[in-house]
This record gives C-alpha cells, sequence and structure tokens, in this order.
C-alpha cells in the first residue's frame, strides 16, 4: 500500500446492512434514540430494508447480543443504543463501564465498527437532553460515526487483501 497522506469517510458511499442493537431499559429515552439513528441512515441513502433492529433487556446484555449479530448477520456496522442513568450504587459504574469495554473489544475483535450510542449520563434530565433535545440526538450521532467508518473501511478495499 503506498503512503497514505489523508484519508477519510463521507456520507455518500454508506450504503450496506446496519444492525442498531437497544436496550429497551430507561425506553422512554431510548426509544428516541432509536428514531434518530434510523432518520439519519435514510435521510442518507440506507435502504430501510437493510436496517434491523434487536432489542435487548439493556446495555449490559448489549454486548453479547452485538457479538452474536456479528457472527451470525455479519453487517457493515453495528449501532449500539442505551441509557445508563447513575443512581445511588455503584450499580452504574458496573454497566457502563462493562458495556463499553465489551463493545470496543468486540469491535476490534470482528473489525467490524460498532457505533456506541449507550448514553451514561447523571440524570434523567441529561439523558433527555441526549436523546432529542438540548444536546442533539445521541442516536443519530451514533449512525454518522457508523456511516463515516463505512465508507472509511472501504478506502482500503481491494489493496492488499485488507490488512493495512
Amino acid at each position: 500500500m503506498q503512503p497514505i497522506s489523508q484519508v477519510e469517510g463521507s456520507f455518500v458511499d454508506v450504503e450496506g446492512r446496519y444492525v442498531i442493537v437497544v436496550g429497551r431499559f430507561n425506553h422512554h429515552v431510548v426509544d428516541s434514540l432509536v428514531e434518530g439513528a434510523v432518520d439519519i441512515l435514510v435521510r442518507h441513502g440506507v435502504d430501510g430494508e437493510n436496517i434491523d433492529i434487536v432489542h435487548v433487556p439493556g446495555a449490559w446484555e448489549l454486548p453479547l447480543a452485538v457479538k452474536r449479530v456479528l457472527k451470525v448477520a455479519r453487517p457493515d456496522a453495528v449501532i449500539a443504543l442505551g441509557a445508563v442513568i447513575r443512581g445511588g450504587t455503584p450499580h452504574f459504574e458496573y454497566v457502563a463501564g462493562g458495556c463499553n469495554a465489551a463493545l470496543g473489544n468486540l469491535q476490534l475483535e470482528f473489525e467490524t465498527p460498532i457505533a456506541n450510542g449507550v448514553l451514561t449520563v447523571n440524570s434523567i434530565e441529561q439523558a433527555i437532553e441526549r436523546s432529542g433535545t438540548k444536546a442533539g440526538n445521541k442516536g443519530a450521532e451514533a449512525a454518522m460515526a457508523a456511516m463515516e467508518m463505512v465508507s472509511l473501511l472501504r478506502c482500503f478495499d481491494g489493496d492488499d487483501g485488507g490488512e493495512a
């Protein structure tokens, strides 16, 4: 491969199969994240038939479902969505930390983009702000990241077998 001066993904070459894996816990927040993700994918030309949604109980279960999706469905990208809201116990740290670390490891293991749209917030107000109000929609942002990574990785297809 020739030396690379600059490579980046775009939002044009984003066709492919996307799977949104979503934790139902805190669904009043997460439903808006899913709507934002689907809307942005479709607006950028992804066919609705190439978008699948898998529901799991909560953020803790996301990594296992994502791993199975990667093995069986072999999508171009996965978008993980959920909401972990801090409470009065250390449970928040275990769930949020474990979920985030596992998703990062799976992305490297399968060499497939996993956009992390799992909110980790201190209050329900912060979760609502990040699911479509003052702070934007983090589901839509995760979908944008997934599409950009799909496009970016295609820049490396066809060289020496994908080995960079």
